[in-house]
């Protein structure tokens, strides 16, 4: 039995040494076929790969993404950069490389070798940039002869390109390069070193949106650093596509209407919000901020006295002059100072305290109700109406209005403007207010400053019956794919609480002033639109009256004492489908300086909008003449 027992003992173990043994051969001829394949079959060209070190990483720069109009008119693509490096560690021998390389470009020598000071301590396998946007000759160059130039490289980059120059630059923006604290911050994550990003504007605004995300690459590159073959590839994503809001042939036109002029136009759709255009004057040029600009274009551009680099639309502060007479009338009426049967009588001027305060008319208008003082800008009625309202109570309907506050526009930089009140001279000047100074706001001069974006939501408030909106300047996002990523509703910030009949009152005044023989804007009326608006001139200094009987030669004012020439208006005035704010600074008078612009960006708008309402009739008709004969 215990002879039995070792048996069948020895012969369990013997099983178990055998089933090892089989195990230990089966690991080992694995591990042999594995070796004789990378050693034998795949020997030579992992000795290749080994002894060049050829196995690199490049990383893939995401495409921006492009801006579009309203109507699909790509504004903002990008073009290709081909931008020179060179690889330290591949371009041996190093100083005959450079040599060559100025040759063939015909570019300094020593320029190059100071790309390379300071840069040895780095890895030499770190492509180091020689020169940007070198162009396609250069590049073709460096082709033909790239066999002796040993780790010279050409990388192919995305940069920005805005077709139209300088059209819209202030709406849509430039792009400037990352800086070191930029990239330590969590906002630019995946930007690199050399990367440009949205500096002003849209392209400011959006750059979250504009902006892609990084792919990358492994390479196989030969003893001379050129690439053989892509191993791996991450594709980048492309960044999102906007559409902005404006018209660009309205653009362009209103652009050309205030070449050599100083001022700003802003026009917008009052149901909706939308900007239909943006126009900031002087303009520059986006695409030298790409290109790169020298010193002294850049100390030209900044130390220019017109500011071109100023967006007057939503920065520029002025006096709203006359078009402030809508508050005032607006205040007068609902605070029950005046209703429609309120008259004062207008000699042309109104003797108030120790002053005297003048009619923009020396001889006056005459008696006169509301909607009269607003069509002809009567001062002296304003006047009035101002002393009875009071400062405080002037300040809480201009608020109502829109203005002393943001309008909530997707640009930064936007100004708030000030509306005065008595606390505000008290806390800001440490003085009481005097009633003589609410004569002078009552009118929109003294303390007061508007930006132009504001008195157009104001004036689109009293367009579309009460409803503010916040202005928007882009309509839709979409993927590179064309993908619908966001479709852009119109954003209500407030509704006036304003009596239909003050409403009715007002608008009544503004349609008679370029309607009416008397109106000071008559002279833009038009026989197939309706327009209603308010002129405006600021003053801007205080200039030495002419004695009696004798005219103020305008010929003898310095240009920077001119007045300013505001205009604001909608149209048509019973539908309204547009509404326009313009300032041209010392135009000197709204009606001959600011309301033609005004005129002109109305009617090719609503022309544009008849045409396209008949096209699309006609193809309905089409349609449903068609629907009838199956």
């Amino acid at each position: 039995m215990k002879h039995y027992l070792n048996t069948v003992t020895s012969d369990w173990y013997n099983k178990r040494i055998m089933g090892v043994i089989l195990c230990v051969v089966v690991a080992f001829a694995v591990l042999f076929m594995r070796l004789f394949y990378l050693q034998i079959m795949k020997g030579e060209e992992f000795m290749r790969l080994s002894e060049n070190n050829s196995i690199r990483l490049e990383s893939i720069v995401a495409s921006r993404g492009l801006i579009y109009d309203r109507h699909g008119l790509l504004l903002v693509d990008n073009r290709p950069s081909f931008d020179l490096s060179i690889i330290p560690r591949d371009a041996k021998p190093l100083d005959q490389t450079l040599k060559k390389l100025a040759l063939h470009l015909n570019i300094s020598l020593e320029g190059l070798e100071a790309k390379l000071e300071g840069c040895f301590g780095l890895s030499s396998y770190k492509p180091i940039l020689l020169k940007q946007d070198i162009g396609r000759d250069a590049m073709a160059a460096i082709e033909v002869h790239k066999y002796d130039l040993p780790g010279v490289i050409i990388n192919i980059r995305p940069v920005r390109h805005y077709i139209n120059g300088q059209h819209a630059a202030h709406l849509i923006g430039y792009l400037g390069e990352i800086n070191a604290k930029e990239l330590q911050s969590t906002t630019y994550q995946g930007c690199r070193g050399g990367d440009y990003i949205g500096r002003f504007g849209a392209e400011k605004s959006f750059e979250e949106v504009l902006r892609g995300r990084r792919g990358g690459r492994q390479v196989e590159v030969n003893v001379k650093g050129q690439v053989v073959k892509a191993l791996q590839t991450v594709d980048a994503d492309p960044g999102k596509n906007l559409y902005l809001t404006i018209d660009y042939a309205l653009q362009q036109m209103v652009e050309d209407l205030l070449k050599d002029r100083v001022g700003a136009v802003v026009a917008m759709d009052p149901t909706s919000g939308a900007i239909l255009v943006m126009a900031s004057s002087p303009t520059f040029d986006q695409n030298a901020f790409v290109s790169g600009m020298s010193q002294e274009e850049w100390n030209a551009l900044t130390t220019n006295t017109d500011y071109p680099m100023n967006n007057r639309v939503i920065q520029g502060e002025y006096p709203p002059a006359s078009t402030y007479k809508i508050v005032t009338a607006v205040a007068g009426l609902e605070t029950g100072e005046i209703d429609l049967d309120f008259t004062v009588n207008c000699p042309g001027h109104l003797a108030f305290g120790n002053r005297v305060f003048r009619c923009w008319k020396r001889g006056g208008h005459g008696k006169v109700n509301v909607v009269r003082a607003l069509a002809e800008s009567c001062d002296v009625f304003f006047y009035e109406v101002g002393n009875a309202v009071g400062v405080d109570r002037l300040a809480s309907y201009a608020n109502m209005l829109g203005l002393g506050k943001r309008t909530g526009i997707s640009l930064e930089n936007e100004s708030k403007g000030l509306i005065p009140t008595a606390a505000w001279k008290k806390e800001r000047l440490g003085e009481s207010w005097q009633r003589g100074e609410t004569l002078n706001i009552s009118i929109g001069q003294g303390f007061n400053l508007t930006t132009p974006l504001q008195m157009l939501v104001l004036i689109s408030a009293v367009a579309n019956g009460g409803t503010l909106y916040r202005p928007q300047i882009i309509h839709r996002i979409e993927a590179a794919d064309g993908f619908l990523v966001e479709d852009i509703q119109p954003n209500v910030t407030g509704s006036l609480s304003i009596r239909p009949e003050t409403m009715q009152i007002v608008r009544q005044g503004l349609w008679e002033a370029v309607n009416t023989k008397g109106g000071t804007a008559r002279g833009i009326k038009l026989k197939k639109y309706a327009i209603s608006g308010k002129t405006g001139t600021a003053q801007l200094v205080a200039r030495k009256k002419p004695e009696p009987g004798k005219k103020e030669n305008e010929e003898d004012v310095a240009d920077e004492h001119k007045d300013h020439a505001w205009f604001v208006a909608y149209a048509p005035s019973e539908t309204p489908q547009i509404a326009v704010a313009v300032i041209v600074e010392h135009g000197e008078h709204g009606s001959t300086a600011a309301a033609p612009v005004a005129k002109e960006i109305i009617t090719a708008y609503l022309d544009k909008l008849a045409k396209q309402k008949l096209i699309a009739n006609s193809g309905d008709r089409r349609q449903n003449t068609g629907d009838r004969s199956q």
